[in-house]
């Protein structure tokens, strides 16, 4: 199996693509400052028992959130030692004000703070080291025992009294003098946070960890790595000199790219990277699947789709699952799906056919470097897997919630949206002042309005005198709703007359509740001031909120 990494490097983000076999199977995007890896001196914001948890104020916009069991028991360098760490609940071990020396193990998701532990790790090229605790161990995927063997003894007589250390999959085949050299290394780094924790006031930065690029050649480029593809000249040697410190072996496979086209572009990575922000993706053989987030945990569905197979129906939606597998969990670690993930396979009656699909998935989740957990099959077809996510995902970082829709995905249908614009046109035209009224409306929403003719228009103008005339308008949105008043019903399709001080609009609220009222000076003048962040109206900032503008 071929394995590249494909850097592209520009001034406000940095992207990584690892294919393997030319296709593309983990992405990372990287904007502004990391934080998973970073440790911090920080002091206890809140200590809750309810939650068996502390929130931990590490200098953030929000505060870190440390669970009991990710409270050690001894105390290091710097932090305060007039009281144990102990043992217990968490109200026993931690009181408010107190600094403590904590590394970030999840970024901030949403609305949640960083997640924070006191065991402290440290990675280097070889090894991880542990300062807080008293263990060895050696990555699952070298799996050779004999090699397990040795590495692990290497690491015990190597490894600082009372620190563990873990040999990363990195270390297979190396010698004792590459261990050591890993040791000393993170000996220093140790005694550096040690130090700036001793002399720093909380909160503070005291451990910064590599950024994306530099944490790819010491976490990823192996010896299973053909090719790391770099288009930045000045990244290109700076990548080189650092291999070449720990990994000259690897130094002649990295490369830089120098045609016209950009990298990601040139290898097709720009096109699989569009498909992998898709809800739905088509399998080879004209099956599906269909990817939707919920605020608790994400669904996956098979479908047959296209494929109506070339047997039996057992046949067919076996294939379907099989080939299914596959792609799910590429989709899940190119876009670091985390937290619960319920798959839904197509129904199975076959018990061979339900234990094979269910040994695919094993097997294809053996890839993943992240911790995953898997439930067997259920009566009902459905797979619930569980997997640790340090970084936000593909879907946080590429896309926000639809400014329109509010992240549900679906709007009103224009069918719904005449009903409600026929009652709201009749509303206006019994209680309007001005004479005449022109209501615009998405292009859809008109022909829905006008099925069965314009009949009610004019009936409506008979009852209540006055005059209307309704137009469709490209790009207006599906739930919105313009209406200008005026005297003459000649003059409203005229744009001085919309601007006009005299002109209203109304603005729809999509759950129905309210039609919110405002002039065309009123809503200028309102979005000058949120510009600047001074919106004094709370029904406007609702207005500029279906507008995308809050």
């Amino acid at each position: 199996m071929s394995k590249e990494i494909i850097a592209n490097i520009e001034p406000f983000e940095t992207r990584v693509a690892i294919l393997e076999d030319g296709q593309l199977v983990n992405l990372f995007v990287e904007r502004g400052e990391p934080l998973a890896g970073n440790i911090y001196k920080g002091r206890v914001a809140n200590v809750l028992p309810g939650m068996d948890a502390a929130f931990i104020d590490i200098g953030l916009e929000r505060n870190a959130f440390l669970h009991v069991g990710d409270v050690r028991a001894q105390r290091l360098a710097g932090e305060e030692v007039d009281d144990s760490f102990g043992r217990g609940a968490i109200a026993q071990r931690l009181r408010v004000g107190q600094e403590i020396l904590v590394q970030v193990t999840k970024e901030p998701m949403g609305t949640k703070g960083a997640r924070v532990t006191t065991y402290v790790a440290l990675p280097a090229y070889y090894l991880v080291l542990m300062p807080t605790v008293n263990y060895v161990g050696v990555s699952r995927r070298i799996e050779r025992d004999q090699e397990r063997r040795r590495l692990r003894q290497l690491a015990d007589k190597l490894r600082p009294k009372g620190m563990g250390v873990i040999v990363r999959t990195a270390a297979e085949g190396a010698s004792e003098k590459d261990l050591a050299d890993d040791i000393q290394f993170l000996l220093q780094v140790w005694s550096r946070v040690e130090e700036r924790s001793k002399n720093s006031r909380a909160p503070a930065l005291v451990y910064q960890d590599l950024r994306l690029i530099r944490r790819v050649v010491r976490d990823l480029f192996t010896d299973d790595v053909s090719r790391f593809l770099i288009d930045s000249p000045e990244e290109f040697q700076r990548v080189q000199d650092l291999v070449a410190s720990f990994a000259p072996k690897l130094k002649s496979r990295i490369s830089l790219h120098r045609a016209s086209e950009p990298v990601f572009e040139a290898l097709g990575v720009e096109r699989e990277l569009e498909k992998a922000l898709r809800r739905k993706v088509w399998l080879r053989s004209g099956g599906y699947i269909v990817i939707d987030r919920t605020e608790a945990l994400t669904v996956i569905d098979v479908n047959t789709g296209k494929y109506v197979g070339k047997t039996d129906l057992a046949t067919t939606i076996f294939r379907t699952n099989l080939e299914a597998v596959g792609e799910i969990v590429r989709q899940i670690t190119l876009r670091d799906i985390g937290g619960i993930i319920l798959v839904d396979f197509i129904d199975m009656e076959n018990e061979s056919h339900r234990q094979r699909v269910m040994q695919a998935v094993n097997e294809a989740v053996r890839k993943d470097r992240s911790k995953i957990h898997i439930i067997d099959l259920t009566g009902l077809g459905l797979v619930e897997i569980t997997r640790k996510r340090v970084y936000q995902d593909l879907e946080e970082i590429m896309r926000i919630p639809c400014p329109y829709c509010e992240g549900r995905g679906r709007v009103l249908s224009p069918e719904t949206m005449s009903m409600r614009t026929r009652r709201e046109v009749r509303r206006l035209m019994r209680t309007a002042s001005a004479a005449a009224l022109l209501v615009e409306v998405h292009p859809d929403v008109y022909k829905e309005l006008f099925r069965d003719g314009p009949s009610w228009v004019r009936q409506l103008e008979e009852q209540t005198g006055r005059r209307l005339t309704i137009r469709g308008r490209d790009g207006m949105h599906l739930e919105r709703m313009r209406v200008v008043e005026g005297e003459r019903v000649e003059d409203l399709g005229r744009e001085e007359t919309a601007r006009d001080r005299r002109g209203q609009v109304y603005w729809l609220d999509r759950e129905g509740e309210d039609t919110l009222v405002f002039s065309e000076r009123d809503v200028e003048q309102e979005l000058a001031l949120a510009a600047a962040g001074n919106s004094r109206n709370g029904l406007m900032r609702r207005l500029l909120k279906l507008l995308g503008r809050s």
